[in-house]
């Protein structure tokens, strides 16, 4: 049996997903799903919309300022108001899995820190988590995949402290067809479940961005 043969570039690889996200020439691609993904967040009632306008790459690996510790990010940038995103594709289930991210959060906030005379404000960090796995099967239902945690006062849910969001989205669960094509949230779903598997743009994908995409 002949191999399959791909057209276009798979998401779920390193290369893949960096060269659709974490290129200069490519920073349109980002802009559109961040916005898209904080869209999505704002219509589940989480938060009122971040609109992202324009962004910078940083560096993607980062030096703990204590021991030889060093963090690298498939994407790590800042945009035009100082929000922080770091933005990994991981593409099997990890051990302290969990944990990694929070310890990925930390470079963006200790960065922010100044010399001299500093009230401590903060920009807001996001760390983006677009996952070709699933969590354990006990702790979400099977659709439901989309996730937005932030810390809490558990005394009664309420947000204590909105700068720092983690964002993780089990695509396996996402099951939409073309035909069910909605957001643009949707579609850039679609895209980074199918894409590796698709011949032609499909005609829901009508937008610009993603004539740019494929």
């Amino acid at each position: 049996m002949a191999e399959h043969a791909f057209r276009y570039i798979s998401p779920y690889t390193d290369y893949g997903f960096k060269k659709l996200f974490g290129t200069e020439p490519n920073r349109e691609l980002l802009i559109s799903f961040l916005n898209s993904l904080f869209e999505e967040s704002a219509r589940r009632g989480n938060d009122k919309p971040i609109v992202i306008r324009d962004l910078r790459y940083h560096p993607t690996e980062q030096l703990a300022q204590y021991g030889d510790r060093r963090a690298i990010f498939d994407v790590y940038c800042e945009s035009t108001n100082g929000e922080r995103f770091i933005v990994e594709m991981q593409k099997a289930e990890q051990a302290f899995f969990k944990d990694r991210s929070v310890f990925y959060s930390a470079f963006p906030i200790i960065e922010q820190g100044q010399r001299g005379d500093w009230d401590f404000r903060l920009n807001s960090v996001y760390t983006i988590g677009v996952l070709n796995f699933c969590f354990d099967e006990d702790e979400y239902d099977d659709s439901s995949f989309h996730h937005e945690v932030k810390l809490i006062d558990t005394s009664d849910g309420h947000v204590f402290y909105d700068k720092l969001t983690y964002i993780y989205i089990e695509v396996p669960k996402f099951r939409k067809k073309e035909a069910d094509l909605v957001t643009m949230y949707d579609k850039w779903l679609y895209v980074l479940h199918n894409m590796a598997d698709l011949f032609n743009r499909p005609a829901a994908l009508q937008e610009r961005i993603f004539s740019r995409l494929f």
